[in-house]
């Protein structure tokens, strides 16, 4: 089950989202440790989202649309105001000095920034009920089973995001810094986009 899980983990991540192009971003102007850091950051939210999808929470934000909507505008807020720092910080200009992109970022800095990240879709439990859900009546899945296949799911996201921080390092040899900036000012852009569209849908 780890496998299949690994597997359609991977599967997921042909769908690049605003997560991946923050941690090449990291990895391009603060080196392979700090993007490193930041994969972990994902990793442990998502695996926390898919322990809280098996525990039934997923059910429990279906049941109440209302916090469903609370949640989501949050999120969209988070993803909005990381994008318009990291557009700003090219410029010069910090909207919170805390999230200022646009130069070298400790390791301490990048974890919390992914954490933050990757919890402005808590939605995502949803999404992983519903696979999980799925899972269960089409293989008749044992509890256990779908622990190993949450285990899976997650190893693909440090593993894909792991050669993400590793190219976005190697590219970084070869990038002008102009070429940095508007390397920020995408990833920006993304992430508000991203954001909007939540707030639509």
């Amino acid at each position: 089950m780890i496998w299949k899980g690994f597997r359609f983990g991977m599967f997921l991540q042909i769908a690049v989202g605003p997560i991946c192009l923050f941690i090449f971003q990291t990895a391009a102007t603060s080196g392979v440790i700090a993007a490193e850091t930041g994969v972990l950051g994902v990793a442990i939210i998502d695996g926390l989202y898919i322990l809280a999808a098996i525990f039934g929470l997923g059910k429990m934000l279906h049941k109440y649309p209302k916090m469903k909507e609370v949640i989501r505008y949050f999120g969209v807020a988070v993803l909005v105001l990381f994008g318009l720092s990291s557009i700003v910080g090219v410029f010069g200009f910090s909207i919170i000095p805390s999230l200022d992109f646009h130069s070298e970022q400790s390791v301490e800095i990048v974890f919390v920034k992914t954490l933050v990240l990757t919890l402005s879709n808590p939605l995502t439990i949803l999404f992983w009920a519903g696979v999980l859900s799925t899972k269960l009546v089409k293989e008749d899945l044992k509890q256990k089973d779908m622990y190993s296949f949450g285990i899976g799911a997650v190893l693909s996201t440090f593993f894909f995001l792991s050669i993400i921080s590793v190219l976005g390092t190697f590219l970084f040899v070869f990038l002008e810094p102009v070429v940095l900036k508007g390397l920020n000012v995408i990833v920006g852009i993304v992430l508000v986009a991203f954001g909007i569209r939540t707030a639509v849908k």
